[in-house]
C-alpha cells in the first residue's frame, strides 16, 4: 500500500476539492440554520439544514488539516525547512493579506448593515472598515486581521512556522497500531473538552494543530493504509454512530457546559470526526486514486474557489435574506447562483492572468509548460 514519494497522490487531490466543496455547502447552510453568521436569512431552520449543519461540521475543517499535514511530509522529503517555509508564506500568506484588505470589508459591511450597525454605502464604510479589531459576529470592530473564513490560512501558517523544525528532525510513526488511534482520540478529546484558546470553525486552535500533527505523523505512514484494510469497517461504524448520536443530540438540547454531559458529548463528535476522516482517507485511496480532466481542473481551482466562496454567498444572500421566497427556493438559487459567479469568475478572470493566479495562491503560468504538469510534481495541502 505504500506510495513513493515522487509520486502524486490523486486521492489526496481528491479529497482536497471534495471538502472544499462540502467548506461550499456548509457556508450556504449557514444562511438558513439557527447558529450566528455574517448575514442570516428572515427565517432560519432547525431541522433539516441544521442537522446537515451539523452531520458536515464535525469533520470537515479538521480533515483540511489532516490533510495539510500528509502535504507538510511529502514536501519536506524534497526540499529544506527555508525552501518550504517561503513557499508557504507565498501560497498562504499573499492571498491572505489579499482576503483580510480587500475580501474581508464588504463582508463586515454587509453584516453591519443586517444588524443595523451601520448605515450608509460602501464607500461610507471604507474609512471605518479598521475600526477596531473584529473579534465575533455582531461584535464591535471592524478590521478583520484574519481574513474571516481565511482564518485556516493564517492557522496553518502558524502551524507550519511552530512545527517546521521538529519535521525535518522527526520521521513518521513507523507502525501503526489500534493504540495510536486511541492516543490520538484520546488527545483531541481532552484538548477539546479542557483547552481554550481560540474557538474557530467549531473546534480550538489547539485541536487543529493535534489534527495537522496526525496527518504528519499518522497518516503520512506507509503503514496506515495496511491498518485500515483491516479496520475500515469498524472506523466507518463508529464515526457514523457516534455522528448520528451527537447531531440527535444536539438537536434535541446541548448538555451544561462542565458537566459529564459535555464531556460525553465533545468525545461523540471528536470520535466522529476522526473516524470519518480514517474512512474517508482509506476510501479516496481505494477508489480515487487516478487522475482525469475533471481533477486537474479542479484541484488548481480548489484554493482560488476557497478563497471566493465565503464573500459571494455572503453578498448574494445579503440580497436574498429579506425575499418572501421559501427557504428550498433561496437555498437552490444561493448554492446555484454562487456556484456559478465563483466558477467564472475563477475560469475567465483569475485563471488566465499570472498576478491574479498569485494573488489566488496558484502559480503563475511558465512558458512552454502547462500548470498541470508543474503542478504534478508536488502534493499540495487542501486550500492551502
Amino acid at each position: 500500500m505504500d506510495k513513493p514519494v515522487n509520486v502524486r497522490r490523486y486521492d489526496l487531490d481528491w479529497i482536497k476539492v471534495i471538502a472544499t466543496f462540502c467548506v461550499f455547502l456548509y457556508h450556504c447552510s449557514m444562511f438558513f440554520n439557527p447558529f450566528e453568521w455574517h448575514v442570516k436569512n428572515n427565517e432560519v431552520d432547525s431541522t433539516f439544514i441544521l442537522a446537515f449543519s451539523l452531520l458536515l461540521g464535525s469533520w470537515m475543517m479538521p480533515i483540511f488539516f489532516v490533510i495539510s499535514g500528509i502535504s507538510s511530509y511529502y514536501s519536506l522529503q524534497k526540499r529544506s525547512a527555508g525552501t518550504y517555509l517561503k513557499e508557504r508564506f507565498i501560497r498562504l500568506g499573499i492571498p491572505l493579506l489579499f482576503g483580510v484588505f480587500i475580501l474581508a470589508p464588504p463582508q463586515v459591511y454587509m453584516e453591519r448593515m443586517g444588524n443595523h450597525q451601520f448605515t450608509g454605502s460602501f464607500l461610507d464604510f471604507i474609512p471605518h472598515a479598521f475600526d477596531g479589531f473584529y473579534l465575533e459576529i455582531g461584535g464591535t470592530g471592524n478590521f478583520a486581521f484574519f481574513g474571516l473564513h481565511l482564518w485556516y490560512l493564517l492557522a496553518l501558517l502558524l502551524f507550519s512556522l511552530l512545527t517546521s523544525y521538529v519535521f525535518v528532525k522527526t520521521d513518521t510513526c513507523k507502525k501503526i497500531t489500534a493504540f495510536h488511534f486511541l492516543f490520538v482520540s484520546i488527545l483531541i478529546i481532552l484538548a477539546s473538552a479542557f483547552v481554550e484558546t481560540v474557538h474557530l470553525g467549531g473546534w480550538d486552535l489547539v485541536v487543529y494543530l493535534l489534527f495537522f500533527l496526525t496527518g504528519y505523523y499518522i497518516f503520512s505512514s506507509s503503514q496506515l493504509l495496511d491498518v485500515l484494510h483491516r479496520t475500515f469497517r469498524i472506523h466507518l461504524t463508529v464515526g457514523l454512530l457516534s455522528t448520528i448520536l451527537y447531531t440527535a443530540w444536539f438537536m434535541n438540547g446541548l448538555p451544561p457546559e462542565n458537566s459529564v454531559g459535555s464531556f460525553l458529548f465533545t468525545s461523540l463528535m471528536v470520535m466522529s470526526s476522526f473516524n470519518l476522516i480514517l474512512s474517508f482517507y482509506f476510501l479516496a485511496n481505494k477508489y480515487l486514486s487516478f487522475s482525469n480532466r475533471v481533477l486537474k481542473y479542479s484541484s488548481e481551482a480548489s484554493l482560488p474557489f476557497y478563497i471566493l466562496h465565503q464573500p459571494v454567498i455572503v453578498l448574494i444572500g445579503y440580497h436574498l435574506k429579506d425575499l418572501s421566497w421559501s427557504i428550498p427556493v433561496k437555498a437552490v438559487f444561493l448554492i446555484g447562483v454562487s456556484f456559478t459567479v465563483i466558477a467564472l469568475t475563477y475560469h475567465l478572470v483569475i485563471r488566465p492572468v499570472s498576478f491574479l493566479r498569485v494573488l489566488f495562491g496558484i502559480k503563475g503560468k511558465k512558458r512552454g509548460i502547462s500548470v498541470e504538469t508543474v503542478s504534478r510534481k508536488e502534493v499540495r495541502p487542501p486550500a492551502g
